[in-house]
């Protein structure tokens, strides 16, 4: 076998989760039990479980058994933010990801939202426009939005990757607000919600990912204009 001991134990997990068609929640074997089974230290196991819970794949906790984990956005909105920081993707480049995954979840939750998540998401839309004067809250209407718009998409994966977009969008979004000089352009941004939710709403999915390459288009142009590449 080849790789760390821990590294080693981290694959028997990973295939004991598998093979026994473990969900979120659902309990692990113990450390002992592990340490048997593979011949190592007890330590050893710790090792690779914290490790494992570190990336949200497992949770531990005092006192009781280490269980499978939910997938958790955080873990990737960790890699995105050191990817950024470290000069391993620009800005620019995430924002080209982000807008091709978000024109899709507009298009899917035009076809497949509920009426109350059509609802929340014109509410969002709304409320931007209601807190425009304060920009901090119109942010976290705006992240709610997108969000929103990726839950009603019916695939938990983008709801997730979507979810992790926030960590790099608290960062520039002050910028690209700022950039856009007047109330005038910053009413605009609104109004580009706004269209999207009204796609989204009418079940058109070509005018909601019309809105939404629109709205992004613009954004990608404020963040240039303030010198972000």
């Amino acid at each position: 076998m080849t790789g760390s001991l821990a590294e080693q134990v981290i694959g028997a997990v990973n295939r004991h989760i598998r093979s026994n068609r473990l969900g979120p929640g659902d309990a692990l074997p113990g450390e002992s039990a592990f340490a048997l089974q593979l011949g190592v230290s007890r330590a050893v196991v710790r090792e690779a479980f914290r490790s494992m819970a570190l990336l949200r794949l497992i949770d531990i906790g005092n006192g009781r058994r280490a269980r499978v984990s939910a997938i958790d956005r955080s873990v990737l909105g960790m890699v995105l933010d050191h990817a950024a920081h470290t000069d391993q993707t620009s800005i620019q480049q995430i924002y080209d990801v982000r807008r091709t995954i978000e024109l899709r979840t507009a298009a899917l939750a035009a076809l497949r939202r509920t009426a109350p998540e059509s609802e929340r998401i014109t509410a969002l839309a709304a409320a931007m426009r209601a807190d425009f004067a304060e920009a901090e809250k119109v942010m976290e209407h705006d992240i709610a939005f997108h969000e929103a718009i990726a839950t009603a998409s019916r695939n938990p994966l983008f709801a997730v990757i979507v979810g992790a977009f926030q960590v790099i969008t608290r960062q520039t979004w002050p910028i690209g607000w700022s950039a856009r000089a007047t109330d005038a352009l910053r009413i605009g941004s609104v109004e580009g919600h706004e269209a999207i939710a009204r796609g989204i709403a009418a079940g058109d999915p070509r005018a909601a990912e019309a809105a939404m390459a629109e709205h992004f288009d613009a954004s990608v142009m404020a963040l240039l204009g303030a010198g972000v590449t």
